[in-house]
């Protein structure tokens, strides 16, 4: 049990400042392939701050400006006109983490029927990631463009 106690107390000691230089702890994605890939979603999307900055992408619109998206609900922006139901899973809770965010990147229909409980659930969005490391790239690209805590973005 002693060994026990020490290997988890010498394994966490290890880990901490791993964790302190990461904005997000979950975020295990590398933020660079994340850029490369985000080409993909640049058809639709667009990164841009509340002041028109554009971080990543072409001023597209046909889907939401993903800045922020990191840790923000589902259908939450006031600017753009979701599906229904990804605004009732917004209500419902659904939040951004990069767990949710690779889950829905991967299969948007899905994603919602899961957290609505709903198989009649649609998604507007029609891509999909096709692998799971490119979602947690994608996630660690959106997330190191997100504003600062203290901004009210």
């Amino acid at each position: 049990m002693k060994i026990l106690v020490l290997t988890s107390t010498l394994a966490l000691g290890l880990a901490l400042p791993a964790l302190a230089e990461s904005p997000d702890p979950g975020a295990s994605g590398d933020a660079a392939r994340g850029r490369e890939a985000f080409a993909a979603c640049q058809t639709c999307h667009v990164v841009a701050t509340a002041q028109g900055e554009v971080l990543a992408g072409k001023r597209a619109r046909t889907g939401p400006n993903l800045h922020g998206v990191a840790g923000r609900a589902a259908g939450a922006r006031d600017d753009f006109r979701y599906g229904r139901d990804l605004v009732a899973a917004g209500a419902a809770g659904m939040v951004f983490d990069e767990a949710t965010f690779v889950a829905y990147v991967m299969d948007p229909k899905e994603s919602l029927r899961a957290v609505l409980g709903n198989d009649r659930a649609r998604s507007k969005m029609s891509y999909r990631v096709r692998e799971a490391g490119q979602a947690r790239d994608l996630y660690a690209f959106l997330l190191s463009l997100s504003p600062p805590e203290d901004s009210g973005s």
